[in-house]
Order: structure tokens, then sequence, then C-alpha cells
């Protein structure tokens, strides 16, 4: 049995891991009125007992050798937020109506990241199965939800979790969360749920209380001391969030994983917990998404000598097109130049043994060998916007030429695309980083963060503040305004995502499954040729704009016979709100940027 309190036959059976404990008892309050239960304890440490009157409703808190109580770290629910007691949940009582649902193949999907609070004005799950259709009208078919691990405080992007079981109170009920997984499916979309294994957040962690070997002094970790997954008496540990995975597959549906800050999961043993994951939902059908820094071709190789999961986030694209169109905060590490784009479009991420200037450390290793898919790509996301002091998105940081140019890359290069919400209308809201701690924790959070940007010249200006994280209008200001899809501006974009990936998703060429379909270059701008059974594609990237091909002179575009290369798709057109392209001359198959622009050819008689 998983940890938790779980409905059986008989009443509610709970179960906890308490191994230095003498004597765990559980409070119970509920139709039966209150009352308590002593919990038998077996040989690995595990304390059980069944409620004979116990039912779905009932709350109760944990007394531990006398002391407490304390809220189940495996609660499905906190109705009153994480100090308060713990809710029994029956999951089996949803009816379920996506048993015809059949998830996208991995390499098919576009997601879209999404923040529960942020996304709607109201901030619900119930509220975001409106937005559904809309998504999947854009041709989204896989949301990937930030964390919902329920944490302090009313709002929060989500890592501060500290009850890793219970969908976080305020963005509603479980079933709620339920309703809206099975809503998407009935749109045709996915739902990936973001997950923290690497930390907990600083207000309402009790697992010490539990057992002070959920963490080890062997490992540290950028928030203290590590996770223990690989020291004396793991086992339960690790045993804990492979139940945690389990239950947003079997409990919510989900359809897979996105693993925050796996770099920061350090595990020594000799089976990864990351392997270990991978296999529980793989198992179910599921996708496992990995946010790390290494470049590790380990993390997607195939089991059992990899990790066999389903893509890692390729950030060096990110930063290099960051960089390129304006946003200078990761110089020290890229250039932004024509040739370090085309690099890690060839192999998928730039560091591939290089030092990094930032660690100086050799970071990275070559990943050619992992299916383009294992790549995921973004020029935006929740880190990419809100780690800036004021939460701008980068349509708000450079030209729209530059922007819809960077889009269209993204949307048609071989690996896959993630959106982060509203950036495809190029949405004016930022999206800031905004936390709701008791006084003092919120103070500190405040203090660091003001600290973190001291040295941005912006801010030696007095009548000009880094945003306060606790202030209730930072929130406010980072939720989207869906009124903005009445502006042509905002339209204009929307129709470049729409095109674009409809594109992708009707042409085979651009999600790849190997890499013999394709080839890359530079020819003073980034050159992506893909060619199937229905001919050849070119795509032309210019982020800078000011760049002249001759494509007759270059041996990487030559075609065979009579066939001419001919637009399909600028990112300048006028209905995308571009000036239209003068850019590419027909007859002498030569093209002439004068502004940021990609251009799509395709080969034809």
């Amino acid at each position: 049995m998983t940890p938790g309190a779980h409905v059986v036959e008989g009443g509610v059976y709970y179960h906890v891991w308490a191994p230095t404990r003498k004597r765990v008892e559980v409070e119970i309050t509920g139709i039966g009125g209150p009352r308590s239960l002593t919990l038998s304890r077996d040989a690995q440490g595990y304390y059980s007992a069944i409620d004979p009157q116990g039912r779905a409703g009932d709350r109760y808190r944990y007394r531990l050798d006398g002391k407490g109580p304390f809220p189940d770290p495996a609660s499905r629910w906190q109705p009153e937020g994480v100090h308060g007691p713990s809710q029994v949940i029956d999951p089996k009582t949803y009816v379920w109506a996506d048993g015809d649902w059949k998830r996208p193949r991995f390499r098919d999907l576009v997601l879209y990241e999404i923040h529960i609070g942020t996304f709607t004005r109201d901030g619900t799950f119930r509220s975001t199965i409106a937005s559904l259709p809309y998504l999947r009208d854009l041709g989204i078919n896989a949301i990937q939800i930030m964390p919902v691990a329920d944490f302090p405080g009313d709002r929060n992007w989500g890592y501060d979790g500290v009850s890793l079981f219970a969908p976080a109170r305020c963005y509603g009920h479980p079933d709620d969360l339920r309703a809206l997984v099975d809503a998407a499916h009935a749109h045709g979309l996915a739902v990936i749920q973001d997950v923290v294994y690497n930390h907990f957040g600083p207000d309402g962690n009790y697992l010490s209380q539990f057992s002070p070997h959920y963490f080890t002094r062997k490992h540290k970790t950028p928030w203290g001391d590590a996770l223990n997954v690989d020291d004396d008496d793991s086992e339960a540990v690790r045993a804990f969030f492979i139940a945690n995975a389990v239950m947003w597959m079997n409990e919510f549906h989900m359809d897979g994983l996105r693993l925050d800050a796996t770099h920061a999961i350090i595990d020594d043993s000799p089976r990864h917990i990351l392997h270990a994951i991978g296999e529980v939902v793989a198992k179910r059908g599921g996708y496992v998404i990995a946010e790390d820094e290494r470049n590790w071709s380990l993390i997607c190789a195939p089991r059992p000598e990899g990790f066999g999961l389903d893509a890692v986030y390729a950030d060096d694209f990110c930063h290099t097109v960051q960089l390129a169109i304006g946003d200078d905060r990761f110089k020290a590490d890229f250039n932004g130049s024509v040739e370090e784009l085309a690099d890690e479009i060839e192999h998928g991420w730039h560091y591939r043994g290089q030092k990094s200037h930032f660690t100086r450390r050799p970071r990275g290793g070559e990943g050619k060998s992992l299916p383009p898919s294992c790549f995921l790509y973004c020029i935006s996301n929740h880190d990419q916007v809100g780690n800036r002091a004021c939460g701008e998105r980068p349509n708000q940081l450079t030209s729209p030429e530059a922007y819809r140019a960077a889009s269209t890359l993204l949307l048609l290069s071989p690996y896959t695309p993630e959106l982060f919400m509203g950036q495809e209308w190029a949405a004016s809201t930022p999206f800031i980083y905004f936390t709701d701690h008791h006084d003092e924790l919120g103070r500190l959070v405040s203090e660091g963060r003001r600290k973190e940007f001291s040295h941005h010249s912006a801010f030696n200006d007095p009548e000009v503040e880094v945003p306060d994280p606790q202030a209730a209008t930072v929130f406010e200001k980072s939720k989207l305004l869906w009124n903005e899809l009445e502006d042509r501006p905002h339209l204009s974009v929307l129709t470049l995502y729409r095109d674009c990936i409809a594109l992708r998703h009707a042409q085979c060429v651009f999600r790849p499954d190997r890499r013999d379909g394709w080839r890359v270059a530079n020819l003073g701008v980034v050159a992506i040729r893909y060619h199937d059974q229905n001919g050849d594609w070119l795509l032309l990237a210019d982020l800078h704009g000011d760049h002249r091909v001759r494509l007759l002179e270059q041996p990487f575009c030559e075609l065979s016979g009579r066939e001419k290369w001919r637009v399909i798709l600028s990112s300048n057109e006028v209905k995308y709100g571009g000036q239209g392209s003068l850019s590419f001359e027909e007859r002498r198959q030569s093209v002439t940027f004068t502004r940021p622009e990609v251009l799509l050819l395709k080969s034809r008689l």
C-alpha cells in the first residue's frame, strides 16, 4: 500500500513511514465524531491501522511520540492549508469519461506550459477548462501544468511545494483537477504534470518530524541537505517519490511528468531514481521530461544503460536565441551568433564538453545518438520570463520582426517545441516571481529578490523598484489578459503560430524520428534542409537581418533537374503583422534579408 489515507472495504486505511518513532497515533474528526487510533509498526518502520468508522471527508493528523499533531506527508488534500489537518479523499468516486483516450506519440507533441493561478482570471482548475478549445484550435496537443503540490499561502509558482500528493487547495478540489484532465482528453490534449523531487519548500515541510532519513548530509543542493535517495535508509524515501509519480498517473490520469531540476537529484546508488521513475511512468504509457542543465545524453538514452526518459530541456538553444534578439543575460556562456545557433540545431545543444565560462567547468556531451524528439526547445518558459526582475517576455525585449522569426524557427525546427502561456499572441502581461509566505519568511524573500537585482542599473533609480514577490498586485499583474486577442497586433502573431503549428502537424518532415531526414548549415544565416518522399524544404533563419544568400551558389541548396525553390511561408507576411516579404527573388533564387525573418521554401518544378 502506498503512503497516505485510503478508503478501503471496512473503513479508511492509514499508512505512514516513521521508523524512528515509538508510537504513532492518528487523530480523526468526521461524521463518527472525534477519535484516535494507535497504529501498528512493521519491520520497515511503516505504521498502519484501519479506522472502521472512517470514510472520505474525514480530517486527520498524526501524533508522533506525543508530539504534534502533524499533517500527513502523503495527504491527498489540505483544505485548510499545508499546516492544517489532512482530508481523506477517495479517488475512485470520480467517474472518468476518457476511456477511449489515446496519448499522442511524443514526437508529435507541441507542448504548452501553464500556471493555473495566472492562466485565467479566476485561476482555478475548473476555470482552465473553458480555455481548452482555444488550445486545441491553436494546434496544441499537450499542456504542461506548473507544480500544483500544495504550498504555503494562496499564490506561488509551485516550486515551494511541501504536500507532494495534495493538489493546491487554492486551485480547487482534487476532483476539479481530475475534471480538467478529463476535459483535456476530450479535446485531444495530453496533460503533463510538473513535479519537484529535488527539494521541498521552506515552510510547511513536516517530513523530518516523521523521519530524519528523508534528508542526507552526504550531498548538498542549493536548498540545503539533499533528499536521501542513496544513503542509509533511503529505500522508503525512494518509494515515497515513486509512489507520488504513480499517483499522478493512476489517480489523476496524467499523461506524464516534467521533473524539475534533475541535476539537483543526487543519486550515487547502482540504480538512479530517475531510471526508476522513468520505468514506472513508461509502464503506464506515460512520458517523462527532465529539466537538466548538464546536457547529458544519459538522461534519454535507452534503458538499462540510460535513464530512458522521453526528453530533456535543451536550454542552449533558448539562451542563444535570447541573445540574438536582444536579451543579454547569458552572454557569459553564449554569443547569439549564427554559427552557435546552427551548431545547436545540428547537435541538439551547443555545450558538448566545452568549458563553461560561467562555471569554469566542462559541460555536456554529444547528443547526436538521441532522436530529435528528445530535445525540448523553447524561446520562453516560466524561468526565462519570471527570473527577470520585472518578468518581461521576449516579445517585450525585441522587435516584432525578431520575435516572429524566433517563434517560426522554434516551431519549424526538428526538435520538440514548448510554448509558455501567452507567447503565441505576444502577451503584454509579465510573469513575475510571486509568493505568499508568512511575514518573516516573506520579508526575507522580498529582501533576497531586491539584493539579487541590485546590480542592475535600472534599479539604481530610487523611483524604480524590483517588484515585491509578496505583493498581491504582482500576482494580479501576471494574469493573462485574454481580451488582448481582440486586438490586431496580437491576432497577427497568433495567426503565425497557428499556421506554423498546422504545418508541423501536417508535414512529418518537421517532426522526424531520426536524424537522416534533415541537415543544417551556416550560410551566413541558419539553414535547415529537410527531405522526405514529397520533396525538399529549406528553412532560412536570420534573427539579425542584413544577410544575403545566393541559393544557386550554395551546394547545400542545390536542387535536381528543373526544380526551383518557392516560398511557402515568411515570418514577415502582412497577415502576421509584417510589411510583406520582399527578401526572396524567385527568378534569381536569391535571398536578401534586410530585417529579421524566417523563410520556408519548398522545391517545385
